[in-house]
């Protein structure tokens, strides 16, 4: 060991470096035939590679989600709005991350909207499959912001609510979690506002088979008939293949169930092809129920994902698609 030393520093050509790096480790530490040890960490290092990348990358929206509310905060001190937040206050940041997001679409997902054509000028109320994360539908705001200059405000989860510093940007984003009336008086302002009735759950226990959690809620159609206006079906391909969840594990399942707090494992951030599809206006009919028109809207949705999705969805089909030049027809 010594004599390897030795040879290290009287600078012979003939050893290499990492070679000479482990003989003055084993001088070190005094441990013999340390190379085995570290060519064997390294061997679990790679074997365990990809496993930490799927748990890391989706740490990457949380990013983007603080930077978008950093940027917000530095907006507001800059220009020293003092009055309550208000659309034409905000609509420089608004866009800013429109940008971005929608920046980040295209690069990660090669993101495209299609059907934009479907969505009225006046209010509709978009109902849509709700994937793993709510990345999709961010996705379409921004990308419908730069197009239309239109902004959609969302109904979200309460868990959303009680997020640290997410505040500033559920305020300036119009992001709501009820009740009935504000999601009517939203829609009766002129706006267009967007509901996955699935939801959570559906966020965390649908999977590759894209099956629609809507159990028996009917409540954003009402809303719908109360503010008479149409729904617009949405759909985004390969939203499962994008980001997936540990949900088929039923000590999750139980979990959730029991406190109602997304605890479920997320993993994933693949830059798959993300494609928006937006189906037909479901007009509003002054004679139709609740029930029939939220089983008429859960049939629209489920029209969109067989005309678009492939089923079981699989994550190295979806990331090959990337590469397909020519666009799916809406």
């Amino acid at each position: 060991m010594t004599a390897g030393n030795e040879s290290c520093t009287a600078g012979l050509t003939s050893m290499s470096y990492l070679t000479c790096l482990t003989y003055i480790l084993e001088e070190w530490t005094g441990v013999e035939d340390i190379g085995d040890y570290l060519s064997y960490a390294f061997y679990i290092l790679w074997l365990l590679f990809p496993l930490v990348v799927v748990f890391v990358l989706p740490g990457v929206l949380i990013i983007l989600f603080y930077v978008s509310i950093l940027w917000l905060h530095i907006y507001k001190r800059k220009n020293e709005i003092k009055e309550a937040y208000s659309h034409d206050a905000w609509i420089g940041a608004t866009e800013v991350l429109a940008t971005l997001w929608d920046g980040h679409g295209r690069l990660w997902h090669g993101y495209e909207l299609h059907g934009v054509e479907n969505i009225p000028e006046g209010p509709g109320l978009v109902v849509f499959y709700h994937g793993a994360t709510p990345i999709d539908y961010i996705y379409f705001s921004a990308r419908l912001h730069i197009m239309k200059k239109r902004r959609c405000r969302v109904v979200a989860d309460h868990f959303v609510f009680r997020l640290p510093g997410f505040r500033i940007l559920i305020d300036v984003l119009g992001i709501l979690h009820g009740p009935k009336e504000a999601c009517v008086r939203t829609l009766q302002n002129g706006h267009l506002l967007a509901i996955a009735p699935g939801g959570v759950r559906e966020a965390l226990f649908s999977d590759e088979m894209y099956t629609i959690l809507w159990s028996d809620r009917k409540g954003f159609a009402q809303v719908a008939i109360d503010a008479k206006v149409p729904i617009i079906p949405m759909f985004t391909q390969n939203v499962r293949e994008g980001f997936r969840t540990l949900g088929g594990i039923k000590i999750f399942r139980s979990l959730y169930e029991r406190i109602r707090l997304p605890v479920v494992p997320l993993y994933g951030g693949f830059p798959v092809k993300l494609r928006t599809f937006v189906g037909k206006p479901i007009p509003y009919e002054p004679n139709m129920t609740a029930e029939e028109l939220a089983a008429k809207t859960k049939a629209a949705v489920q029209a969109l994902i067989e005309k678009h999705q492939k089923i079981p969805g699989n994550i190295f089909r979806a990331l090959m698609e990337r590469f397909q030049t020519q666009k799916k027809e809406d």
